[in-house]
């Protein structure tokens, strides 16, 4: 690469230039100490002819000096020496070769007495370079040079495995990362291209499970998978298809199938059996509607389907909706013993121009009338033939409701859940009605109608006061809290939101106790409407919590915009999820994406040890269901 080769030289040039500077310093040094230890040897010369010249001054006389000391003399080199006693002469030298400048010495010597002046040569002058210096001269040149070399190579060989590391970081950078996992080369430091292999090996794997993960989400998206039909989403986005912003595009009829306890059969039964029954179901409805073009059949939930057919006159759909509901009650007869009012069909007919969600709220009306009907038995909503009596219908079932409300007919009960070390996390809280029979309703039944008539709000109002004025005061422990679903009515308006608001600031106490669940679906659609009311209620120091989650394939994003401390998974994750890899993973998914956030999850549906033990192992707090304890009526 460019840019290490770059390095590379600016590496060697700094390297060289460090090298000649410590060679310079070190020659610069060397001179120094040179010229120091010359004047040095020669002021030793010096005073040792000091010394010599007094010893022999005071053995013999000054006029034997002229035996001895010329020859000492010549062999200092000296230019110039002076013996003198004060203003006479002793002795005195000059050299008879004529010599340039050079060093003077003086000195006093016994006593003080004489006076010594001498004249030497430069000491680092003495001497003349030879052949031997000259070839020690080249050798430490050559020497100096192939260990330059040496180092150049040296340096080279090593900043070529960084280019090697640059050539795959480019790679990456540039999103080829396969190609990088395949050059793994000799990139040095070594560590570093281990370590760059080792984490390409872990995305290749990451990528390998996503993208099965992906493969997984997008066939299950629109396909149920304990039935292979056609899901929620599926039934959404083909009545997307059959209408535009004026409305339906064709005329036809909307059925909704709800088979009730069917969770109790699913105890009762083996899987094996139920997943047969419901194989046998689904096998004759498909063998009814094989006649009909273009029908759209799906499963909206766990005990509920639905079944579109575009085309079809009103007179057909009555007859094709009797049909549906006996010939499916007769086969599923075969296989088991059915109670009365095990199956109920709801329908909705719709003409050219009506409003798609309107359709499936008259559809679910329809099925909860046939319901309240008794039997299994089947209901028709339509605008044209049967607004009459549905009005009735819609007038008794206010009228009921109503009167549930002023008589306190509202009875509440509890559910624990329980945390990994057995202990209550907090009380779910449900409600049911008692009718004039003193028969319970159960919230399946009134809710969707409730609802259809507004009446949402008072029912949950009612409920929220039983808990904060009866539970809560008599149950001893402080610590244990109680949680309150709250629809979607109830948190859009504005009167409930304001009582509850002054609720809580009055009890404030009582607040901390409190959780409040709502529908995830409901977070995730309604997000700008929610998010005051609901910031509101953290505010006030209640918790909130969502429930139903996994029930649709949504973006958890909304965790991030809401105040949210618990969630709890929907008991469709929850069931069997020992046995479902898939379940699991999507267990894994949803708490990895609450990592290094303080929200709990919890499970609801509970039903086995095993169900327990795996969610304990995937990292679930807390646990909700039968195998735990069955809801409980508070008295």
């Amino acid at each position: 690469m460019k840019l290490t080769r770059i390095l590379t030289k600016k590496l060697t040039s700094f390297w060289l230039m460090s090298l000649a500077g410590v060679a310079f310093i070190c020659f610069l040094t060397a001179m120094v100490s040179f010229f120091q230890l010359t004047y040095t040897f020669q002021q030793q010369k010096v005073t040792e002819l000091e010394n010599l010249i007094e010893q022999q001054l005071s053995q013999q006389s000054s006029g034997q000096l002229d035996a001895w000391l010329p020859p000492l003399l010549k062999g200092y080199r000296a230019h110039s020496f002076t013996l003198s006693k004060g203003n006479q002469s002793l002795f005195e030298y000059q050299s008879p070769v004529p010599q340039g400048s050079g060093v003077n010495y003086k000195s006093q010597l016994a006593g003080g007495k004489l006076l010594m002046t001498l004249t030497l040569p430069q000491p680092f002058s003495q001497g003349d370079i030879g052949w031997h210096e000259v070839l020690i001269i080249i050798i430490g040149c050559a020497a100096v040079f192939l260990f330059v070399r040496f180092g150049f190579r040296w340096f080279s060989m090593h900043l070529e495995g960084i280019e090697h590391l640059a050539q795959r970081s480019s790679l990456i950078l540039s999103g080829k990362y396969d190609k990088a996992l395949a050059e793994k080369g000799h990139g040095k430091p070594r560590l570093i291209n281990r370590a760059l292999t080792h984490l390409l090996l872990e995305l290749d794997d990451a990528h390998k499970e996503r993208a099965r993960f992906d493969q997984f989400i997008r066939s299950n998206t629109f396909l149920d998978a304990g039935t292979g039909i056609g899901n929620r989403l599926f039934l959404k986005n083909r009545l997307d298809a059959l209408s535009n912003h004026l409305g339906m595009m064709t005329p036809g009829v909307l059925y909704l199938f709800e088979m009730e306890d069917l969770d109790l059969f699913s105890k009762e039964l083996t899987e094996q059996e139920v997943d047969e029954l419901l194989s046998q179901l689904i096998s004759t409805i498909n063998q009814i509607l094989a006649n009909k073009a273009n029908c759209i059949f799906s499963r909206r939930s766990y005990n509920q389907f639905a079944v579109v057919v575009p085309q079809i006159s009103q007179l057909e759909a009555d007859q094709l909706a009797a049909k549906l509901l006996r010939l499916s009650l007769n086969q599923i007869n075969t296989l088991v013993q059915l109670p009365d009012d095990f199956m109920h069909l709801g329908g909705a007919y719709f003409k050219v121009g009506d409003d798609k969600d309107a359709l499936v709220e008259e559809a679910e009306l329809a099925l909860r009338s046939a319901q309240f009907q008794g039997g299994s038995s089947w209901f028709m909503y339509d605008k044209g033939s049967v607004d009459g009596e549905l009005s009735k219908g819609s007038v008794r079932w206010r009228s009921f409701l109503e009167n549930v409300l002023v008589s306190k007919r509202v009875f509440l009960f509890s559910q624990p859940v329980v945390d990994s070390d057995s202990h209550a996390h907090h009380q779910e809280v449900t409600c049911r009605l008692r009718d004039t029979q003193g028969n319970l309703v159960r919230a399946t039944l009134f809710l969707p109608m409730a609802i259809k008539c507004g009446l949402t709000p008072q029912i949950e109002r009612q409920v929220i006061e039983m808990v904060m004025f009866d539970l809560l005061p008599k149950h001893k422990d402080n610590s244990l809290k109680f949680s309150i679903n709250l629809s979607l009515d109830t948190l859009t308006s504005r009167a409930f939101v304001r009582w509850l608001k002054t609720t809580l600031l009055e009890y404030r106490h009582l607040a901390p106790r409190l959780i409040f669940e709502v529908n995830e679906d409901i977070l995730v659609n309604h997000q700008k409407q929610l998010i005051a009311p609901l910031d509101m209620i953290n505010k006030m120091g209640a918790s909130i919590c969502v429930d139903r989650v996994g029930q649709q394939v949504v973006s958890t994003e909304y965790i991030h915009h809401y105040p949210i401390s618990l969630i709890k998974l929907h008991r469709s994750i929850v069931n069997q999820i020992h046995l479902r890899a898939e379940n699991q993973l999507f267990v894994r998914s949803l708490i990895a994406g609450l990592y290094r956030t303080d929200v709990q999850v919890c499970a609801e549906g509970v039903e086995v040890f095993e169900e327990w033990q795996t969610l304990q192992i995937l990292g679930v707090s807390a646990g909700q269901g039968s195998f735990f304890s069955e809801p409980i009526e508070e008295v």
